[in-house]
């Protein structure tokens, strides 16, 4: 395995004592690593954890105890060290989409000549040459997950938090981006935390599946994806792999209902 590019060590996360849901641990005594290079995927029930495991990562929350990693180092500030991309795109629908795609680059003060550029050349690689003088408003839902990738991207970070992007495309477009994703990801070599619903979207995805257990006893078991790589949507049929979907979907299933 290559170098971890981040770690939880022991993480737990409480509720602030004040709120609604005092005392209640949404995370309790976590512990994973993700190697460089990785394409991960994390599956659970409903408030299982998952989102809030990105927003510990993003820095917009703060674990009670544990430690957590960026690049092999300890972070208690790690806001703009991870790319972020959302279930919804949130892309502004005032702006064009060149404009959406400099956000990050303006953030970071660049010239805006040269971020321009910058995206320019990229433009193509995201299938969005022709568009980048289009509204959000008439873009498919599939190219505005493009726009919002390539902002990803263009945060510079070698790790990319993706919060169930496909969940709102039509079966055909998701597998499309699926595999336009794999594409982007062997391409860029970033490091990748998935969250997603689709256990079948987490194998064809996916070097390892998280599977978050609600708490109490909150924990994380790991599985390794059977599938060579480079892969194809047929290879999902491989008796194996309909296996190991079986064995999530009881397992999950199981989890809802205790």
């Amino acid at each position: 395995m290559n170098r971890p590019v981040l770690s939880f060590q022991n993480v737990t996360f409480h509720y602030p004592s004040g709120g609604s849901l005092k005392g209640h641990p949404v995370l309790e005594d976590i512990h994973f690593q993700v190697a460089d290079g990785e394409f991960v995927s994390i599956i659970g029930p409903s408030g299982s954890g998952k989102s809030t495991i990105f927003r510990l990562i993003t820095g917009l929350e703060q674990q009670t105890n544990g430690e957590i990693y960026v690049n092999g180092k300890k972070m208690s500030n790690r806001l703009g060290q991870v790319g972020y991309m959302p279930q919804q795109d949130l892309l502004m629908p005032w702006r064009t989409v060149m404009e959406n795609a400099l956000l990050p680059l303006e953030i970071k003060g660049i010239n805006k000549e040269e971020a321009i550029e910058k995206v320019r050349k990229l433009l193509g690689e995201f299938g969005l040459e022709g568009v980048e003088d289009t509204f959000p408003g008439h873009l498919s839902g599939g190219m505005k997950q493009r726009v919002s990738f390539l902002r990803s991207v263009l945060s510079g970070s070698n790790i990319l938090l993706l919060d169930e992007p496909f969940s709102a495309l039509d079966a055909i477009t998701r597998l499309n981006m699926q595999e336009w994703l794999l594409g982007q990801w062997e391409k860029w070599k970033k490091t990748i935390l998935f969250i997603t619903h689709d256990v079948e979207e987490a194998l064809f995805l996916s070097d390892r599946i998280f599977i978050l257990e609600p708490t109490p006893n909150a924990s994380i078991r790991e599985v390794n994806v059977p599938l060579d790589r480079p892969r194809n949507v047929h290879d999902l049929s491989s008796p194996e792999v309909v296996k190991m979907k079986s064995d999530l979907i009881d397992m999950l299933r199981l989890k809802v209902r205790t």
